[in-house]
């Protein structure tokens, strides 16, 4: 796996503090992007929390699943949540370390009090006894949340700069962008009242073990008001792929107002899950990969919008209209700019792999953040995207119709196309036959359509 290292430079550790006006949470930022451009320390919000508790269980809950491996969970894990202002709320959200967990806490205007909400995205800092303050927050008097250095000159104090440095794996990186196309994909399936989100989510197990055994996929469908288990995906069932990964949620259970399931229509095979419980001004989702041992980096859904050079440029002209919206609109960003809509859908999917849009299932529609990451780094380190661009190269793809030819090390593969739909003789395709994207013949073959340069010409 590769790694590089990400330095988060704070000015000082978040933490709980009394104040003038009470107990007041700082969370410090690291570097970020905001409408100004880059700052060392941005601030997106000084003012009230409506519901206290409830936003310190939700950042805990946050916290907990990026320090947190689901799979071989000996392996450390830990990386500062991600804190996006959108103008009408602030996002945190954060990543497992084994890439199969996504965590998102959206703090809304309602539950905030105070001045305007900026624009941007950073880093927070979440210590340990900032973690067991926030713990041992039990009720709800006023707490002033501040998102962002005290003063905004914060950068010509003196003294030491608290500065951490996190491994991060490419796989996390392409972990966001894979949850994003995920969600998009996905519809409301289920919708439980407090009480029954309550006794559903207690019901399940917290250990792998006890959530485990049984192998194969584990389906869960709406019934009489709750959620039931079912042995196969009938019709508008959800895959629960490791149940105890949803332990994360049971920080808010006691404040939570209903539990909404989301997922893709079922068809038989493993799938994806969103499980968002609505609290008092806030929503926490967990978006849950298609097993506990397979992170999101693998699912291939970014790799049609990677592998067409229309996408690289159409994703430059729409970046530039992005503004920190939390509502984008792709009908709207093809008007202004002049592109088809499925052609702006595919450069925010690219733009997703540079951690620039986001998902929101609950609106249904994208959102903008900028991560602090190389644009071109998923594509570089994407395994099937790289040995598909060499195939292409190396003049390995001989067209005839609708099939192809692909040839592989002493291997020949066929690869035959209709419409969006493909398929191939190889042993990816075998195993998932499309399910985790286009193995990289089939890849090669729709690159070298759609006009890539190969060796010697077309053949």
């Amino acid at each position: 796996m590769t790694r590089s290292v990400q330095a988060l430079a704070y000015a000082r550790p978040s933490s709980l503090e009394s104040s003038q006006v009470g107990p007041s949470l700082g969370l410090e930022t690291s570097g970020g992007l905001t409408p100004r451009g880059a700052e060392a320390h941005p601030r997106f919000f000084a003012g009230f929390l409506s519901d206290p508790r409830i936003a310190a269980r939700g950042l805990l809950a946050v916290a907990d699943v990026a320090a947190a491996r689901y799979y071989q969970r000996t392996l450390p894990a830990s990386l500062d949540p991600v804190v996006t202002g959108n103008g009408d709320r602030l996002r945190f959200e954060s990543f497992s370390g084994c890439c199969g967990v996504y965590a998102r806490l959206d703090v809304l205007q309602e539950g905030l009090d105070g001045r305007e909400i900026g624009h941007g995205t950073t880093n927070v800092d979440v210590n340990p006894p900032l973690r067991e303050a926030l713990s041992r927050i039990t009720a709800d008097d006023p707490l002033h949340l501040r998102v962002g250095p005290q003063e905004m000159a914060v950068t010509t104090l003196d003294g030491p700069v608290v500065e951490k440095k996190v491994p991060l794996p490419d796989r996390w990186l392409r972990g966001f962008a894979e949850a994003q196309v995920a969600s998009a994909r996905f519809d409301l399936r289920a919708e439980l009242t407090a009480a029954q989100a309550v006794a559903f989510l207690r019901s399940l197990p917290r250990s792998p073990s006890a959530g485990r055994a049984a192998h194969g996929a584990r389906w869960v469908v709406a019934s009489g008001g709750s959620l039931r288990p079912t042995t196969r995906p009938v019709s508008g069932a959800v895959c629960l792929p490791g149940p105890e990964r949803l332990v994360a949620l049971q920080r808010v259970l006691r404040d939570a107002t209903a539990l909404r399931v989301y997922g893709p229509v079922a068809d038989g095979a493993a799938a994806a899950s969103a499980w968002e419980v609505v609290l008092p001004g806030m929503r926490l989702t967990l978006t849950l990969s298609p097993d506990s041992s397979r992170g999101f980096s693998g699912e291939g859904g970014v790799l049609e919008a990677l592998a067409t050079d229309d996408a690289a440029a159409d994703a430059e002209l729409v970046s530039v209209l992005l503004a920190w919206e939390p509502r984008i609109e792709p009908a709207s960003l093809a008007e202004q700019s002049g592109l088809g809509v499925e052609r702006v859908r595919a450069a925010l999917t690219r733009l997703g792999t540079a951690g620039r849009v986001g998902y929101d299932l609950a609106d249904a529609a994208y959102f903008h953040r900028e991560l602090p990451y190389d644009a071109d780094r998923a594509e570089r380190h994407n395994p099937r995207l790289v040995a598909a661009r060499r195939l292409v190269g190396e003049g390995a793809v001989s067209l005839d119709g609708a099939r192809a030819t692909v040839a592989s090390g002493d291997r020949r593969y066929q690869v035959r196309e209709s419409g969006s739909a493909f398929t191939c003789t190889c042993q990816w395709w075998a195993d998932y036959r499309g399910r985790r994207g286009p193995c990289k013949h089939a890849l090669a073959v729709r690159m070298v359509r759609r006009g890539a340069p190969v060796a010697g010409g077309v053949r």
